[in-house]
């Protein structure tokens, strides 16, 4: 089994607008709303690949059984810690010059008590794992620490996927981690470094791996991805597919490596599997997620090579 652990879950509502004027009336166009979170997209996505997975994490009581029915709709199981409050809110418009304006909202503060009761959860549940992935932002008021205090609950053995950037992710990786997976931008935040070629990239990379992590899966977004050890670079260049949509992407690309690793796969198959699943995801405009018959299809078509 596999565990995805989702600190901070969010609604993401997605509206077309003609034109976004400030002060005035706006008309909605289309509007799509997604219940999400990225360790909750992933688990979605490890189920579309047979896994057997379990979604946790923190939940809110005021609008949180939406969530609920998502995940019984995907055949997801979930063991979530209840909070008061609401799953905070993201608006995101798009005019018809593809300009986004986002307009973020804030968690609601979680309890030292909630935040014990995870910690709880995660070491019970991670027991019977192969492997856990753990994703995302963090409540409010929450300390980047509380990344490695959830990770010293997974017991030894079982293989630790961390997506995530900043303080968190170096946190993350002083408990030692299988795979992290940043993309282009994350890496350069997290580290303060400029990447002008793909060696400043894995420069990048081992500096991370230096810290802790075992693998770095490194997304370079529609170019593909990089997925190293120190010793092992390997490059994949993803495949031309007609892009409806960057939502979920990451997440796909997390599901699929963590598959792959969980199953044993070696870094070929880790790194092949990563590229097809973020690519396959960015193919479905009305989801957070791929479809696997479309995963495999882009699989199929994947190769990878030594940098």
């Amino acid at each position: 089994m596999i565990l995805t652990i989702c600190l901070s879950p969010c609604i993401d509502v997605n509206m077309e607008v003609e034109s976004l004027s400030v002060g005035k009336s706006n008309k909605i166009l289309n509007k799509r709303i997604f219940f999400t979170g990225k360790a909750i997209n992933a688990a979605r996505g490890l189920k579309r690949l047979g896994a057997q997975v379990t979604a946790t994490g923190f939940m809110y009581e005021d609008n949180g059984k939406l969530f609920e029915q998502e995940l019984h709709y995907e055949g997801v199981p979930y063991r979530f810690v209840w909070c008061p409050g609401r799953v905070r809110e993201n608006y995101k418009f798009v005019d018809h010059k593809s300009m986004l304006t986002e307009v973020d909202d804030i968690s609601p503060e979680v309890s030292r008590g909630k935040m014990e009761e995870l910690i709880k959860k995660v070491r019970h549940l991670a027991a019977g794992c192969e492997a856990v992935v753990l994703s995302g932002g963090l409540a409010k008021g929450m300390a980047p620490s509380y990344y490695a205090d959830v990770l010293r609950a997974v017991p030894a053995g079982v293989k630790k996927i961390v997506d995530t950037s900043g303080e968190r992710l170096f946190e993350s990786l002083k408990c030692g981690v299988d795979l992290v997976k940043p993309n282009l931008e994350e890496l350069k935040s997290t580290l303060g470094i400029s990447v002008n070629s793909k060696e400043d990239a894995l420069e990048g990379c081992r500096e991370l791996l230096r810290r802790g992590a075992k693998y770095v899966l490194l997304s370079l977004g529609k170019e593909g991805a990089i997925l190293t050890d120190g010793n092992k670079n390997l490059y994949c260049k993803s495949i031309n597919v007609a892009m409806n949509s960057t939502i979920g992407a990451g997440d796909g690309m997390v599901a699929a490596a963590t598959f792959a690793l969980a199953r044993g796969g070696d870094m070929a198959e880790i790194l092949r599997c990563g590229v097809a699943g973020g690519t396959a995801a960015v193919t479905t405009p009305d989801s957070i997620t791929f479809k696997r018959e479309k995963y495999e299809e882009i699989l199929d078509g994947l190769e990878t090579h030594e940098i």
